[in-house]
């Protein structure tokens, strides 16, 4: 019986997290949310008394057309129900997600970042620490593009902070931070067609 509800509080966390995840905010195709949330990786702990659940070792979590891949996923879980999520890279690799975007039929969101994704569902805020990008696409065809050591990302205000450290601060002589954002007329045009 401990087993089941534990089993059962793990699948209710997992879900919650991935209802409310990073790509939710980023206008996430609605049909993501009625898929089955599937995890996998090499090990995984689950402490109820911590409402912490740790997966290690090449994680793959899908649900619909999201993908997130990290070497290391820990979602934690505070007294009101909020959760947070990081999503660490391995060693040499990326952290990184992909998912389809409503809005349009070939639309999708994907990010990256050398060291690690944090998502708080309170907030809904998104952070990508080191060597970080985010790419939305329409067909391939990628539409905005930013990059920088730190990215945050308010969905609620669709505010984006880009800055050359990954402490979230800027430095003169830290590098540059980097933007493409393509002209919606063109979005138009081909619409129209």
């Amino acid at each position: 019986m401990k087993k089941t509800v534990q089993s059962t509080a793990l699948q209710l966390s997992i879900a919650a997290f991935v209802c409310l995840s990073l790509l939710h905010s980023a206008r996430a195709e609605k049909a993501d949310f009625d898929k089955p949330t599937n995890v996998e990786a090499n090990q995984m702990f689950y402490d109820e008394a911590k409402k912490t659940n740790t997966f290690i070792g090449n994680v793959v979590l899908t649900r619909g057309t999201l993908i997130m891949h990290a070497e290391k996923l820990l979602v934690t879980q505070d007294a009101a129900g909020n959760q947070f999520a990081t999503m660490y890279a391995s060693a040499g690799n990326l952290a990184r997600f992909r998912q389809k975007r409503d809005g349009g039929k070939d639309l999708w969101i994907e990010g990256f970042a050398a060291d690690r994704i944090e998502y708080d569902t309170k907030t809904e805020i998104a952070k990508l620490f080191k060597q970080s990008r985010v790419k939305m696409l329409d067909s391939g065809r990628i539409t905005d593009d930013v990059e920088g050591e730190f990215i945050s990302y308010d969905s609620r205000s669709e505010f984006y902070t880009v800055t050359n450290t990954s402490t979230g601060e800027t430095k003169p002589g830290a590098g540059r931070v980097r933007a493409t954002i393509q002209p919606r007329t063109q979005d138009k045009a081909k619409d129209d067609k």
